[in-house]
């Protein structure tokens, strides 16, 4: 079939569903996986991300192979979600398939398409309106020779990491390697203690209310830009020494980062001074949990931390202020948090208060607050079909003001780029403060 695709010279050649390719006999399709209390709370949303690969590359054939193979191994990404016979959630192991869209265009990409996520980098994504598949690619093939790979995922199949191990394990299935390590699948392994006991206050945090009402947002007609914000090396360590200045204890990149991000888009919104704000920060509960969950670990295991200060404390008090409040809302979140949210998610009193989870995404601001996902640690650039690493990877764009994703630069020189989602009229502020280094702002 051949369909255009507004605003680019896109054709889509193909639509079709993968299905696993198994060694031997395959496993039974009729299996279903309830989801842990981490999936539950987690966003239910396909995320979208964006590969970019410079020529050569591997046939879409070998690509799809590949896929095939890596998803005997991730088989919850071929099957659909679904509820047991009590209503819970499932993912039905029923190998209905995952979809691949094959797409070509007779246009040259430039270096400027790819500056930052925007409207016009969403058609390289697969359609995610009436998707049932949990996961879909999309293969577009450019005169350039360069190919890009479009992926949409559910986000409560898998978090960031495994999402990432997932990828990785794909590229190495297209080369013809074997998946090393296996993936570990185990949603059942975080189980309430007896007797239960929750020590810390999971309502307003994890979970909320309902909403009483079920009308639907007013639509969102602000002007939102995500603006990309490259931090070297070398400004990174100026930040750490600012931020450890005095302190018992050095600060770590990442808080000396958000830290300063925290500050430099609290002023740049020009909000009032006397008003709070919280930054939600997403923490992996892989290294936290005792005994430690192996990297290998296949769903979601984030759990989130809310530091929260005035504006005027923030943009006025040193660097080290704000460092502190970011160490201390993560440092929080240790074995014992962890274990008191699994007794209290499984509990009876989250389906008697008519609990939901607070993770969600959609078009919105979020002034005066901030959400934060940090991909520092993933390994999304080691994806390799055969053609070598990318030469770019992100995310699309999304109409969120106030999120933040911090990843390694593709340099590859230890440097972080940030993708600053702020509203248009803000972004000028950002980027005359986001690389001064003052004591206050």
């Amino acid at each position: 079939m051949t369909e255009q695709i507004k605003d680019w010279k896109l054709r889509v050649e193909s639509s079709k569903f993968v299905k696993p390719s198994y060694e031997g006999e395959p496993p039974c399709a009729e299996l279903c996986i309830p989801l842990s209390v981490f999936d539950k709370v987690s966003y239910d949303v396909h995320v979208a991300v964006i590969y970019a690969f410079r020529p050569p590359t591997p046939s879409n054939s070998d690509i799809e192979k590949g896929l095939a193979t890596a998803l005997s191994e991730y088989r919850e990404w071929a099957g659909r979600l679904g509820e047991d016979s009590r209503g819970e959630p499932v993912i039905l192991l029923n190998d209905a398939g995952s979809r691949l869209v094959e797409a070509s265009s007779d246009d040259v990409l430039g270096r400027t398409v790819f500056l930052g996520p925007s409207p016009a980098l969403v058609p390289l994504s697969p359609i995610i309106k009436g998707m049932e598949e949990l996961l879909r690619v999309q293969l577009t093939r450019f005169a350039c020779g360069t190919l890009t790979v479009g992926i949409t995922s559910h986000h409560l199949i898998a978090d960031g990491h495994a999402a990432s191990n997932f990828l990785v394990a794909w590229g190495k299935a297209t080369r013809g390697l074997p998946t090393d390590p296996r993936p570990l699948h185990d949603r059942g392994a975080f189980i309430p203690r007896n007797p239960p006991c929750v020590e810390f206050e999971h309502r307003g945090v994890e979970f909320t209310p309902k909403k009483a009402s079920d009308t639907e947002d007013v639509p969102l007609t602000a002007d939102i830009v995500i603006h990309k914000a490259h931090f070297t090396r070398e400004f990174l360590e100026s930040l750490k020494a600012k931020a450890s200045l005095g302190a018992d204890r050095r600060y770590n990149t990442f808080e000396s980062l958000m830290a300063h991000l925290w500050r430099v888009v609290s002023k740049a919104r020009g909000l009032d001074e006397h008003i709070t704000s919280h930054v939600r920060i997403s923490v992996d509960g892989r290294a936290r949990l005792r005994p430690r969950v192996p990297d290998e670990y296949f769903g979601n295991l984030v759990l989130w931390a809310f530091p929260r200060a005035k504006v005027g404390d923030l943009v006025n008090k040193p660097l080290q202020f704000a460092a502190a409040l970011v160490r201390e809302g993560i440092t929080r979140l240790d074995d014992g948090y962890f274990r008191s949210f699994i007794d209290f998610a499984s509990s009876e009193k989250v389906k008697e208060e008519g609990l939901v989870a607070t993770a969600e995404v959609h078009e919105r601001v979020m002034s005066p607050n901030l959400e934060v996902h940090s991909w520092l640690r993933f390994p999304f650039r080691d994806v390799d079909f055969g053609g070598g690493n990318p030469f770019l990877f992100m995310p699309t764009y999304t109409r969120e003001e106030g999120m933040l994703v911090l990843m390694p630069s593709a340099i590859g020189d230890g440097s972080i780029e940030v993708y600053v989602s702020l509203l248009g009229h803000n972004v000028a502020a950002f980027k005359q403060l986001c690389y001064l280094l003052k004591a206050n702002l």
